[in-house]
């Protein structure tokens, strides 16, 4: 099966700091990736660098047709490429002003240009699905952590991306409202979107990913399926960092 998702010699710099060093990978259609790995890592910085949250330095991203090398790219490249990507952010990033139905609706007619109506139309499809169909009028501050952050993922799904990106999505919620997040994420996953998940929740990131991959230093040091990563890890930094936090 041939890559859907393929990044090659990403490289990020902030100032005389690099922070991705040449990150190699593929995603084939439909795949769940975890990636994991010690604070401070690139991880997040890996997430945001394919839509150009943060711009990389070097390397090609290829979503399906789409290939863009980082050196080169303009702001067409840019928006093709949140287009065909959903990102749900650790702390929500929803707007305070806006209703969770306007939340879900922003994406769709800024980034994809849909008329109102119809944007409004798959809005309330998407509060449906995500558990809050009688929420839709209420703001971000009437809604709990977990609750918001399904509003978070539920925008993501909006765009029927062909890449969903997850930042620590669990990371900013109080340990009670954790749970539902991670269960609307594996009914996500159920669906066979491929998704590329960092996370700092182990037993998650064993149940839901074909693969886990695991960072330092700004490198991918070793990648495979969940039982050889967490019942066999090859490299010693695996090892010890799975110690850690186990």
């Amino acid at each position: 099966m041939s890559c859907e998702i393929d990044i090659a010699g990403l490289v990020k710099r902030f100032g005389g700091n690099t922070v991705l060093n040449g990150i190699d990978l593929c995603l084939k259609p439909g795949e769940r990736v975890a990636v994991i790995g010690p604070s401070g890592t690139g991880k997040s910085t890996l997430l945001r660098c394919l839509n150009f949250l943060d711009p990389p330095d070097e390397g090609r991203i290829t979503i399906g047709d789409l290939s863009v090398d980082a050196a080169r790219a303009g702001k067409a490249d840019m928006l093709a490429l949140r287009r065909r990507t959903g990102f749900v952010f650790q702390n929500y990033a929803l707007f305070a002003n806006k209703t969770a139905r306007d939340n879900i609706m922003e994406g769709l007619t800024t980034v994809r240009n849909w008329p109102k109506p119809k944007a409004e139309e798959r809005a309330r499809e998407i509060l449906q699905q995500i558990g809050l169909g009688d929420r839709g009028d209420s703001y971000p501050s009437a809604l709990s952590g977990g609750q918001q952050q399904r509003v978070g993922i539920g925008r993501a799904m909006a765009l029927d991306a062909e890449l969903m990106l997850f930042d620590e999505p669990t990371s900013a919620l109080d340990p009670e409202w954790v749970g539902e997040v991670l269960d609307l994420i594996r009914r996500i996953a159920d669906g066979r979107q491929t998704m590329l998940i960092v996370t700092h929740e182990m037993q998650f990131a064993r149940e839901i990913a074909d693969r886990i991959v695991f960072m330092e230093g700004g490198r991918i040091v070793e990648q495979g399926p969940p039982a050889q990563i967490f019942g066999n890890a090859r490299d010693e930094r695996t090892r010890a960092f799975l110690r850690r936090v186990g």
